[in-house]
Formats: C-alpha cells, sequence, structure tokens
C-alpha cells in the first residue's frame, strides 16, 4: 500500500509540473491579457468621458479620451429637449419598459417550455424539429424582416406592443442554449419526482428551472440587448407607442447643436444594458464554465 502510495504521488506531482507554465510564460499571457482588456474597455471610457465633455472638447481635434472640464450640461440639455416633445419623456420610459420586459419574460418562459420536452422527452419528429430551430439561427434579422412584418400585419397587430413583444418569444437561440443545458440535469431528479407524485408541470417549475437559473439568466440578458435597441419604427406608427430608444435616436440626428445631448444619449444606451449584465454576471460565467451535472 505505501508503494502504491508514493508511486501515485510522484505520477501526482508530474502531472502538476506539466500543467504549470513557466514564470516567463505566465508574464506574456498576463501582458496579453492587460493589452486585450485595455482596447476593450476603451470605448467604454470614452463613451463616460464624452457625455462629461463640454461642447468645445467634443470638437477638439485631435480628440482627448478622458476630459479636462466636466460638466452635467449635456444631460441637462437632453432632459429640456425631451421635456419639449409632445410626447412625455416618462410615456417612452413606460413604453420602453412593456416592450422589454415583456419580450424577455416571454423569450425565457417559451424558450424553457419548448426545452424541457426536447431536452427530456422522446417523441415523433423530435430530431426534425430540434434541427430546424438550429436551422433558424443561421437566418439574419434582415432575411425574416419581410415575412415577419406579413405575418403582423395578417395578424392585425401593427401599431401594437406585440408587433415587438411576440417575435421576440421565438428566438432560436433561447431555445437552443436551453435544451443544451437541460439535457446536462440528471435524469434520476425527475425520475425521483414522478415517484413523489409530481407532475410534469410541477416537475419543470420546482426542479427543472432552479437548477438551469444560470442558463435563463444568460438568456434574458441576451434578449434584454436585443430588445433594449429596438426603436420599433417598422411597426409603430404612433408616437405615444415608440420606445425610449427611437426618442434618443432621434435626439441624436439633431445635428451639431445637438452633439452634447448626443454624447449623453450614447452613454445611456451603453449604461441600462451593461448594467443588467453586471447584475446577472456570475450567472453568464456560471453558464459557460459548467460542465454539467452528473448522476
Amino acid at each position: 500500500m505505501a508503494a502504491e502510495y508514493k508511486k501515485k504521488k510522484r505520477f501526482f506531482h508530474r502531472k502538476q509540473k506539466q500543467l504549470n507554465r513557466s514564470v516567463a510564460g505566465n508574464t506574456l499571457l498576463f501582458a496579453l491579457m492587460i493589452v486585450c482588456g485595455v482596447f476593450m474597455i476603451l470605448p467604454l471610457v470614452m463613451i463616460v468621458n464624452n457625455a462629461l465633455k463640454p461642447l468645445d472638447e467634443l470638437y477638439q481635434f485631435p480628440p482627448k479620451i478622458f476630459v479636462r472640464n466636466p460638466t452635467l450640461e449635456n444631460f441637462s440639455d437632453l432632459f429640456v429637449l425631451m421635456n419639449d416633445s409632445w410626447v412625455p419623456f416618462s410615456r417612452y420610459i413606460i413604453n420602453t419598459i412593456i416592450i422589454t420586459g415583456g419580450g424577455v419574460v416571454g423569450h425565457v418562459i417559451c424558450a424553457s417550455l419548448a426545452a424541457y420536452p426536447l431536452a427530456k422527452h422522446k417523441f415523433p419528429f423530435k430530431d426534425i424539429l430540434f434541427s430546424m430551430v438550429v436551422l433558424s439561427m443561421m437566418f439574419s434579422w434582415t432575411v425574416t424582416q419581410i415575412p415577419q412584418y406579413l405575418i403582423i400585419s395578417v395578424l392585425h397587430l401593427n401599431n401594437n406592443y406585440a408587433a415587438l413583444v411576440l417575435p421576440a418569444w421565438s428566438f432560436g437561440m433561447g431555445l437552443y442554449l436551453m435544451k443544451q443545458f437541460m439535457e446536462q440535469l440528471p435524469d434520476s431528479l425527475m425520475e425521483s419526482a414522478k415517484l413523489d407524485g409530481a407532475s410534469e408541470w410541477q416537475i419543470f417549475w420546482k426542479i427543472v428551472m432552479p437548477n438551469v437559473k444560470p442558463a435563463w439568466l444568460t438568456l434574458a440578458i441576451f434578449q434584454f440587448q436585443q430588445m433594449w435597441g429596438n426603436t420599433g419604427s417598422l411597426f409603430l406608427r404612433d408616437e405615444q407607442l415608440k420606445p425610449l430608444q427611437f426618442a434618443l435616436q432621434q435626439i441624436t440626428a439633431g445635428g451639431v447643436a445637438r452633439a452634447g445631448a448626443a454624447a449623453a444619449v450614447t452613454f445611456i444606451i451603453a449604461a441600462v444594458p451593461i448594467t443588467f449584465f453586471l447584475i446577472c454576471q456570475s450567472n453568464v460565467l456560471e453558464t459557460m464554465t459548467t460542465s454539467g451535472m452528473k448522476d
């Protein structure tokens, strides 16, 4: 036993030495990560600083990354412009909450409900249906824009919140993500629940959904970004129904006089999805690094 223990110990130390990198390799990798990190964070730094720059610094050449005389006039100008609009600023915010919230919550629920039988049940044409979902992910939104508009028109949903919310529920990437993650759940969990008398509905809500929480939070982040950037210009005609993104883009197109307000708009557009991501980032990382549950 002692000889076998020493043999395993030598094997472990040999493997550990093979996995360890040299000091030079670690330094090079660390330097490379710093360079990549700087390039990734630089646009965000510029967005924040541009929102705080006065007009003379915004048009300075060559442009400076960091603001010298920070001011909040850009945000005050933005709110003055929005208050001068015949549609109240609060109305745009309410529209955005309804459209984004309805799209995110509905998509997470629909994708999860559709993924559960694909992952844990057997039925005819299961593989064909999933292949159709994967195939749909190959087409960009631009390709399906005309068929989607025709379907919405036939259903008489134009100029309605549902014209933006309902199509968001059928995003194929969400179903694919949830199915792949649900397949990692051990079947013994569901079998034990069935022996205890739980229905399929109870199994889904009380066992499956809590265990795939990192997956549906990741899905919520992706869908939130897509819904937040939707202007609704294709389906919504009434100004009272349009989201905040549409109003902000109209301000950005105002020319030189609105450059400061446009910088504040850019900050707001970027800040909300980033804040939502920071709240859920731990679950996103768990989704990307999980190796699955084992029986």
